[in-house]
């Protein structure tokens, strides 16, 4: 494991990991399904900055892909959910 060092990935990292906690809190204390699927969907967009970091060591590059694919799906789906209420 190499780690790279770029400040502009490691900021959204830490972003993605803030975005992640604030989801899981609001759906703890609003029950809001939504909140908690953006927080998910962050937490695999972190996933993938991670792995950037570290030299793309942690999945290979299909995993990689599906990994922000699954987050783009959690976030429509988050936003599905925002219309429909």
């Amino acid at each position: 494991m190499a780690f790279v060092p770029d400040p502009i990935v490691l900021v959204n990292l830490i972003l993605c990991a803030a975005i992640l906690l604030l989801g899981y809190f609001v759906y703890r204390k609003r029950e809001s399904i939504g909140a908690l699927f953006i927080g998910i969907a962050f937490g695999m967009f972190g996933l993938s900055h991670l792995n950037t970091l570290l030299g793309l060591t942690l999945f290979p590059e299909v995993t990689f892909v599906l990994l922000r694919i699954c987050g783009y799906l959690f976030v429509a789906a988050a936003l599905y959910i925002a219309f429909t209420e």
